[in-house]
């Protein structure tokens, strides 16, 4: 069975690349940016990847042993057609290329490259696929896209309700700030809510089941606080 995303607490590449010095290199460049990079020497042990794990993009070299990078990538678009892929390759020639992007590839590398520019490509593309993840406000590896209405972690998504979302946004825009029930209930509901302000807690439990630190602090007797701060 293929893991899934939420087993991730960070983005995961799939390297698929024969030639050790590159593969060493941009692994290490990727790693600096805080991936999670699976490097695979042939297209067999690609596809054997991709049939147990999880990926967030994969960066294909074309002309590889035993299976080519095109039919990895075939097969990454019947399988997973939300995951990201960047053609990385020496061949120049048009028909490759049009082979390539009729398959739905994101990018097309040509080798020689620049790691760093590979990089940008990289987070170009993520934004494009996971959301802007480069725009949001950041608090201690947490991110809040407020126009798409997620949270990440590590440029990871979060799988929060609405008013989990809500409560998490409210709470990280005033970092230790400490709100009351009723000033979240207010914030989050506005006048729609009739009830026990203990549905607060209610909520605050879930989203600490989700978010992967001890962000939220309980203020006793008072309310709940994000806490900038924090103690692991």
């Amino acid at each position: 069975m293929r893991k899934v995303r939420e087993e991730y607490n960070m983005i995961r590449i799939l390297f698929l690349e024969d030639e050790p010095t590159i593969s060493e290199v941009t692994t290490e460049y990727m790693k600096m940016q805080n991936y999670e990079v699976v490097c695979a020497r042939d297209g067999e042990e690609a596809l054997n990847f991709l049939k147990s794990d999880y990926f967030d993009l994969a960066i294909l070299d074309i002309m590889v042993p035993k299976v080519s990078g095109l039919v990895v990538l075939e097969h990454i678009k019947k399988t997973n057609p939300k995951m990201a892929t960047i053609m990385l390759t020496a061949i120049e020639d048009e028909h490759t290329q049009l082979k390539a992007f009729n398959l739905y590839a994101d990018d097309y590398v040509l080798k020689p490259f620049s790691p760093l520019l590979l990089l940008k490509r990289i987070e170009t593309i993520l934004r494009r696929t996971m959301g802007n993840i480069t725009d949001m406000k950041e608090v201690k590896g947490l991110y809040v896209n407020d126009e798409a209405y997620q949270a990440y972690y590590n440029n990871i998504s979060l799988e929060l309700t609405l008013s989990e979302f809500s409560l998490l946004q409210i709470l990280l825009k005033k970092p230790n700030h400490v709100f009351t029930r009723e000033q979240l209930i207010m914030k989050i509901f506005h006048e729609e809510y009739f009830g026990n302000d203990r549905i607060i807690d209610a909520h605050v439990k879930n989203l600490r089941k989700k978010l992967p630190e001890k962000y939220i602090k309980t203020v006793t007797g008072v309310g709940y606080k994000f806490d900038n701060e924090r103690t692991l």
